[in-house]
């Protein structure tokens, strides 16, 4: 990882209760041979953590102990007001699926909290009262990003120019036009679709700067075109990471000066079903949860399952589909689906679906059309393979994106 650095005074923005649900499920599906099987990694995408953007903490701040979306924030409480609660529950995909990392000229003034994505819009009003990290100016800092999907590429991450008002739209002008660092490929650590997993850097605050300000930050994959934008609201007042404006406006405090990072929990657990008739059937779906304060676990919100189906074979190669359903408790924004091909195969082309490569492993995304599903709504993706059908049942994973 190549990342601008200077020397400072170490401010740490863990120490505060996370209090999220991880409100997804990991669908895993058996092939046609009808067999039960489990699922391997998943993927989506992700948001900062630390200093956290306005949709993580919103959906820290409104969750309730019955997984439902209650904003306590005031500005969250407008946000929902605007454009509804599913962007609460899909905190982590604030994206471009065309950004390929375009700032300023590509992004409208007065969308930049929303990537220019409609479905975010509330995440743009200009407010003074957003949930708040409290921050050192000059001071070290380590940054946390969620990896609710381990995608390689770089983060840039901008400040609003001294006299910056957030009661007025967001410009490009308020911005500095270069970013103030750079993690460029940082390490990712943890299981992805949790809170466990993330991005860990560490980078100088800007110096000189007093009073309320946003950190940019826009996240270019190096593999795709997706990009992901986000504001986190920040005043520097000496602060060590402490959150306000969350749960009626309780504070969480900083830990000591001196350590590399902030702090997550969460829980997860999984159980599994499924039918087998010798035909396509064969259905798995695991359950991952944070645990809340308090320790007790919200139900399901976002989640989704992958169905999987060989419908034509021949000598060298077949045809499949694969059924993404909606199996949560509220609107999908976009969903995700991964698999191994035996050894040896590869995909020749693919329909309905942004086909690409992690770790290994195919990934399916949703294509622009067919990302939102309601509760209970699916859609169908295809591709065709080179080699023999799988004689053992492959493991596929969904994932809410």
């Amino acid at each position: 990882m190549r990342l601008r650095l200077s020397s400072g005074r170490l401010a740490v923005p863990g120490g505060r209760p996370v209090k999220l649900a991880l409100l997804t499920v990991v669908a895993t599906v058996a092939a046609f041979t009808g067999l039960l099987v489990t699922g391997g990694p998943a993927s989506a995408h992700g948001a900062p953590m630390n200093p956290g953007s306005r949709t993580f903490l919103c959906y820290e701040d409104g969750l309730t102990s019955t997984g439902e979306i209650v904003p306590q924030n005031p500005a969250c409480a407008a946000a929902a007001q605007e454009g509804g609660t599913t962007p609460f529950y899909n905190w982590f995909s604030v994206l471009r699926s065309d950004g390929a990392g375009r700032t300023s000229g590509f992004i409208p003034d007065g969308q930049l909290c929303s990537g220019g994505n409609p479905t975010f819009a509330g995440f743009d009003l200009p407010r003074d009262d957003w949930p708040v990290t409290h921050l050192t100016s000059g001071a070290t800092y380590a940054f946390r990003y969620n990896a609710w999907a381990a995608h390689p590429g770089t983060f840039s991450m901008y400040i609003t120019k001294d006299g910056y008002d957030p009661t007025k739209p967001l410009a490009w002008s308020d911005l500095d036009a270069t970013p103030f660092a750079v993690a460029d490929h940082p390490p990712e650590t943890g299981p992805v679709g949790t809170l466990d997993g993330h991005y860990d850097w560490t980078a100088q605050l800007p110096s000189g700067k007093t009073g309320p300000a946003i950190i940019y930050t826009v996240w270019a994959r190096s593999d795709s075109t997706e990009t992901f934008y986000s504001c986190s609201d920040v005043v520097f007042d000496g602060g060590d990471g402490q959150v306000t404006g969350v749960n009626g406006g309780a504070s969480s405090g900083g830990t000591t000066a001196g350590t590399s990072a902030g702090t997550s929990s969460g829980t997860s657990s999984g159980t599994s079903s499924g039918t087998s008739s010798g035909t396509t059937a064969g259905t798995t779906s695991g359950t991952t949860a944070g645990s809340t304060t308090g320790g007790s676990t919200p139900p399901t919100g976002t989640a989704c399952t992958a169905t999987f189906s060989v419908t034509n074979s021949w000598s060298g190669g077949y045809q499949a589909d694969v059924t993404v359903a909606n199996s949560g408790t509220v609107p999908l924004l976009g969903w995700m689906v991964m698999w191994s091909e035996p050894a040896g195969n590869t995909v020749a082309s693919s329909w309905s679906a942004n086909l690409s490569t992690m770790d290994g492993q195919q990934m399916a995304e949703n294509t622009d059309w067919n990302g939102s599903l309601a509760v209970g709504a699916s859609t169908t993706f295809g591709y065709v393979a080179n080699g023999s059908p799988p004689t053992t049942a492959p493991s596929f994973s969904c994932q809410p994106g």
